[in-house]
C-alpha cells in the first residue's frame, strides 16, 4: 500500500486548457492523467497556478467575447516554478510573447508567431459550438497552410492561392469556411472555374491542412514526455 501511495505522489500533475483545436477524447487518449479544462479566459491561469500543478499546457483560449489570458498570469506561474507550455492557438501566441521568460512553445503555429510570419490573434480565431467547443469555422492559419499545400501539389497556382487567401483574410472569422470562400471566388470570377472545381474536390477528399490540431497533439506528447521524466 505504501509503495502505491509513493508511486502516485511522484506523478506530475498537469492542467490543460483545450477547446476547438483537438477533440477531448483524443486528447485524453494521449494524456489520460491530465486535468482538461475549457479554453482559458483572463484569470484562469492564475487560478490554475494557485493549485500548484507541475505543468500547465495552454492550447485554446478565448479571444474576442471575453478578456484573453494575461501575460502577467503566465509570468506569475513561471515564477512559481510551474512549467508552462503553449501551442496551436492562444497558447502559441502567448508562448511567442513570453518565451524569453521561460514559457515553452511547441509546433508550427508557434513558429509562425515567433518568426513574425503572422502576428494577429485573428489568424487562430474560430467560432465554436457553445455546447461541444468544436470549431464551426476554419482558422486562417489552417487556410494559409492549406493553400500553400495546394500550390505544392499543383492544385492551385501561386496567384490563385494568393487571391483565395486575401478573400479569407478579409472575411470575418466566423464566416471562414472553404465552401464560403470558393463560392465568393466564383462570384468574383478572379479564379478560373476549373481551378476552383479542382480545389473544391481536393478539399472534399480530406486534403485540408490542420496544423492547429497537429500542434495540439505535439504539445500533449511533449507534456507526456515531461511527466515521464525523473
Amino acid at each position: 500500500m505504501s509503495e502505491k501511495l509513493s508511486e502516485k505522489s511522484s506523478e506530475k500533475s498537469v492542467i490543460v486548457f483545450l477547446g476547438p483545436s483537438l477533440e477531448i477524447d483524443f486528447a485524453r487518449s494521449v494524456l489520460p492523467s491530465a486535468d482538461f479544462r475549457p479554453p482559458a479566459a483572463r484569470g484562469d491561469l492564475e487560478k490554475a497556478a494557485a493549485e500548484n500543478p507541475d505543468i500547465i499546457c495552454l492550447i485554446d483560449g478565448v479571444f474576442f467575447e471575453q478578456c484573453s489570458v494575461g501575460h502577467r498570469e503566465i509570468l506569475a506561474a513561471l515564477k512559481k516554478g510551474i512549467c508552462v507550455v503553449g501551442a496551436s492557438s492562444m497558447g502559441a501566441l502567448r508562448a511567442s510573447e513570453t518565451e524569453l521568460f521561460g514559457m515553452i512553445g511547441i509546433g508550427k503555429v508557434y513558429e509562425l508567431y515567433k518568426t513574425g510570419t503572422i502576428e494577429s490573434d485573428d489568424e487562430v480565431a474560430v467560432i465554436c459550438d457553445p455546447l461541444t467547443n468544436a470549431a464551426v469555422s476554419e482558422a486562417l492559419v489552417n487556410i494559409r497552410a492549406t493553400l500553400e499545400k495546394a500550390v505544392l501539389e499543383s492544385v492551385l497556382t501561386k496567384d490563385e492561392s494568393e487571391i483565395l487567401f486575401k478573400e479569407a483574410a478579409e472575411t470575418y472569422y466566423p464566416d471562414r469556411l472553404y465552401d464560403f470562400l470558393i463560392e465568393k471566388a466564383r462570384e468574383t470570377k478572379l479564379i478560373d472555374a476549373g481551378a476552383l472545381d479542382r480545389f473544391e474536390k481536393w478539399i472534399s477528399e480530406g486534403n485540408a491542412a490542420e496544423i492547429k490540431r497537429e500542434d495540439a497533439i505535439a504539445a500533449l506528447n511533449f507534456v507526456r514526455q515531461k511527466t515521464e521524466e525523473e
